[in-house]
């Protein structure tokens, strides 16, 4: 089943590099008490996900964060030194950069995707949700092969 709106965020285990290190850090500590900002993206180093979808979210980071957002976080089914390279080539230096490497997450939120067909597996759906204290309050999924709702842009919009 799908995330909806007023749904808890659920207990999950991620990973980010810290100094250097894979560490992991659980969906509790991401969005207790905090408004947070999540965007997915079907892979790393992708055409859409790294020419629009990331670089959106850093050309905006400061007017997101000046809206009262505590965190701004990308996700991806890679794992999490592809996520860190990935952050750190788009100067993402203020985004969490989030890897879901067996999707597990991705799952729990109903938002896998089948690119099979495009040799990368199973992948997240390119979405953005925002959460207040892990309850989400907005959702934006995008509909096979679009590129719209979960834009920094529109997101912006609802903030």
């Amino acid at each position: 089943m799908t995330i909806q709106i007023g749904d808890r965020i659920p207990d999950s285990t991620l990973m980010i590099m810290t100094d250097g290190k894979p560490e992991p850090v659980t969906t509790a500590d991401l969005f207790g008490g905090k408004k947070v900002v999540l965007f997915s993206v079907p892979g790393a180093f992708t055409p859409t996900c790294s020419v629009k979808h990331l670089p959106g979210f850093v050309d905006h980071v400061e007017e997101i964060l000046g809206k009262g957002v505590d965190t701004i976080a990308c996700m991806a089914v890679n794992d999490v030194f592809v996520m860190h390279a990935w952050g750190e080539s788009a100067n993402a230096d203020k985004i969490v950069m989030l890897a879901d490497g067996n999707g597990e997450f991705t799952k729990s939120l109903g938002l896998e995707l089948d690119a099979s067909g495009f040799g990368m597996g199973e992948r997240s759906q390119r979405f953005a949700l925002i959460a207040d204290d892990g309850v989400v309050s907005h959702l934006f999924i995008e509909a096979p092969g679009e590129y719209r709702v979960s834009a920094a842009e529109h997101v912006l919009l609802s903030l």
